[in-house]
């Protein structure tokens, strides 16, 4: 008897099939192992005749060999490979777009940037897990712009030892409800799973390191809001840390959490008034050693449609270059947990 999901092929024994074990004769017609063939027939779902029979039954001429062959499974196609602002053999860089995810995971099997990649016949290196191949960092489905990925294992290697030394430069543009007190700051606050909602992430007790240097770039208001609710800021981001949703948790915590963002508790009429349906952040800079010829890799992305219509009507200011060097220092800005 066939199950759901499968189609059921029929075929009658000929004067060549006749006399041979019933698995081999599934093997040789299906094209599968002999095993496979031996375990449909244990499985129930060959019949002859009508009737189940064990995978040595001999098959007699004319007989009738009912089989459930599993439907096949509509593969996804690959979604488009994002733009590409760097690569060569090692290494290349994309731009993401929002809404893109970046590896296969738990309800997102597929249309995610390494299946865009892999569909583009980029080499992806071995990274330890084979949902995410080549991948060494990772932004938010929502937050857009420059991602590195490893396409050989050195290239893999020394991206990990860099993130891990906090040698990558990353900045991002983030807007925020109302005005930082501090113009610069630098937020330690350790980051968990927030106890009180599992699927948010909080600053912790006993959570892990992280650390985000931001500086505000300009100040606006949101038109047709109450000005004393409106008011945003433009931040410019460094990660000295890597944690989730590390900028928006930190943010948050700060009392300012990035504008279109329900997760993390920013108040929806403000992003409806700047035309914003995601959060507005946005990974506008990038910069690292090559780990394998050495060279500065500096690259910058501009702020895709969505987000410089949001800032235009903010009444923000975009530099075209982000402050925060590395030698910069900033006053410290700790959120309690």
């Amino acid at each position: 008897m066939s199950d759901p999901g499968s189609t059921p092929r029929t075929l009658i024994v000929d004067e060549q099939q006749a006399g041979m074990r019933l698995d081999v004769l599934l093997a040789e017609a299906l094209g599968d192992s002999r095993s496979r063939a031996a375990a449909r027939c244990t499985a129930g779902e060959v019949t002859v005749d009508g009737r189940p029979v064990a995978k040595q039954h001999r098959a007699r001429l004319g007989e009738q060999v009912r089989i459930a062959v599993p439907d096949p499974v509509a593969v996804a196609a690959p979604p488009a490979l994002p733009p590409i602002r760097y690569r060569d053999e090692h290494l290349l860089v994309v731009a993401k777009p929002a809404g893109m995810v970046v590896h296969p995971g738990a309800g997102t099997p597929d249309g995610t940037l390494v299946d865009a990649l892999r569909g583009a016949d980029i080499p992806l290196a071995d990274v330890g897990d084979d949902r995410r191949p080549g991948i060494v960092h990772r932004l938010d489905r929502d937050t857009s712009g420059l991602l590195v990925v490893a396409s050989s294992s050195t290239a893999a290697a020394g991206l990990i030892e860099a993130l891990r030394t906090r040698v990558v430069g990353r900045r991002y543009l983030g807007l925020v409800r109302g005005e930082p007190a501090r113009a610069r700051g630098r937020i330690e606050g350790p980051i968990g799973r927030d106890p009180s909602d599992r699927l948010r992430f909080a600053v912790v007790s006993g959570g892990r390191e992280a650390v985000t240097r931001y500086q505000r770039l300009d100040v606006g208001l949101a038109p047709e809001i109450a000005p004393h609710r409106a008011t945003v800021s433009l931040l410019a981001c460094r990660l000295l840390t890597g944690r989730t949703h590390q900028i928006r948790v930190h943010l948050t915590a700060l009392g300012h959490p990035i504008v279109g963002d329900p997760t993390y508790g920013s108040a929806g009429e403000v992003a409806r008034a700047l035309g914003l349906t995601r959060p507005f952040l946005h990974a506008a800079a990038l910069r690292f050693t090559h780990p394998v010829t050495g060279e500065t890799v500096d690259l910058h992305e501009p702020l895709p449609e969505d987000l410089a219509a949001a800032a235009a009507l903010a009444g923000v200011r975009v530099p075209a270059d982000l402050p925060l060097e590395d030698g910069d220092e900033a006053p410290d800005a700790t959120p309690s947990d």
